[in-house]
């Protein structure tokens, strides 16, 4: 159900944070632009999987991290990856490397608590993290040192992401209800808008263009327009906790802990598609979209990686990728690669191969 609400954005204040909950059907026909995936080819098995004439199989392992790993991601143009978790570092590796590609090229220590999220800027040479120290640090790629530290919050910091030209704008979205925009061209420390509304925890982030969308513990989905200064929410039920935008931006992406993730039209709020099968009723699990937007990728409590056909919503693919649950997947920006972190503290990259 999608609703308009006020205006989204308030001057910087303190808020005091509510107390923490655990952790209809409209059809559109604006689909996602994707390539289609021949489903007839398709084989599930554990370990491997057959999927339009390629073998998606464990192509590297790096075991850098002691604790659980909450977030993996590639850089920009997919020939690095990062790493984050509960040790507090962050990790940037080189997985496709011949030769040591399980040592980290560099490890980035700095937060006093775990380590939620980080993303990269487009032109790779800064990435922002933040965590339980409700804090985020925009660090330089090449030497490791930090740039900014960015304090505001009065909680811990979940999710943070780029936005704007040229990465000038950074959004934190926080356990203390509030998402917060900061302007990376600027010295000032203080945010320069401040997105309220909702009722619970915010667990993640994505931005298109000039809008800012937020999912919560609430289970709303919300987005805010930042031009227009509005916002509208989408009501799912269940607590959100993950988001992630197709790559034309039309749709979105939720993943729910009734282990459900559905694919939402970005401009109606209407419900294309759902995909199931996997366990989701505890943990922040991450999800994402191909490179290609042909593919949703999940992350489930059972310690499997699930793939699933975008357009029919069938699963394609089932793989054993953990002991613990699989807590945070990655897809390549150019090919069809996967990286999955999990509870066991192991980054794992995926790869499609021919038979």
């Amino acid at each position: 159900m999608r609703t308009h609400g006020a205006p989204a954005a308030t001057p910087p204040h303190a808020r005091a944070s509510p107390s923490h909950t655990d952790y209809p059907t409209d059809t559109s026909t604006n689909q996602c632009k994707r390539n289609p995936v021949d489903a007839a080819t398709v084989n599930v098995n554990e370990g491997a999987v057959a999927m339009a004439a390629l073998l998606l199989a464990e192509s590297q392992r790096l075991p850098g991290h002691k604790g659980s790993v909450n977030v993996v991601t590639f850089n920009a143009d997919g020939n690095y990856c990062l790493s984050a978790g509960d040790d507090r570092r962050i990790l940037l590796w080189n997985p496709r490397r011949e030769a040591d590609a399980d040592v980290p090229i560099k490890a980035y220590t700095g937060h006093n608590e775990r380590v939620l999220d980080l993303c990269v800027a487009q032109d790779n040479a800064s990435i922002a993290s933040c965590g339980g120290d409700r804090s985020v640090l925009v660090w330089d790629v090449a030497s490791g040192r930090i740039l900014r530290r960015l304090s505001g919050h009065s909680q811990r910091v979940n999710a943070v992401t780029y936005a704007g030209t040229s990465n000038s704008v950074l959004v934190s979205a926080s356990y203390d209800t509030t998402a917060r925009c900061w302007d990376m061209r600027s010295r000032n420390t203080a945010p320069i808008q401040v997105l309220e509304g909702s009722a619970d925890s915010l667990t993640s982030l994505a931005v298109s263009e000039h809008e800012v969308l937020t999912s919560s513990v609430d289970g709303v989905v919300r987005t805010y327009d930042l031009r227009m200064g509005m916002m509208v929410s989408d009501t799912l039920g269940a607590a959100v906790t993950n988001l992630a935008l197709s790559r034309d931006g039309n749709c979105i992406l939720a993943a729910s802990l009734d282990a459900r993730l559905r694919l939402l039209d970005k401009s109606t709020g209407g419900l294309l598609n759902t995909y199931k099968g996997h366990v989701h009723t505890q943990f922040k699990l991450g999800a994402c979209l191909s490179h290609d937007d042909a593919l949703v990728v999940g992350g489930s409590e059972d310690g499997f990686l699930y793939v699933w056909d975008l357009v029919e919503s069938e699963r394609v693919s089932r793989i054993r990728a953990a002991s613990g649950a699989v807590s945070s997947v990655a897809c390549d920006p150019r090919r069809l690669e996967i990286l999955t972190g999990s509870h066991e503290g192991v980054v794992k990259l995926w790869t499609a191969k021919p038979k």
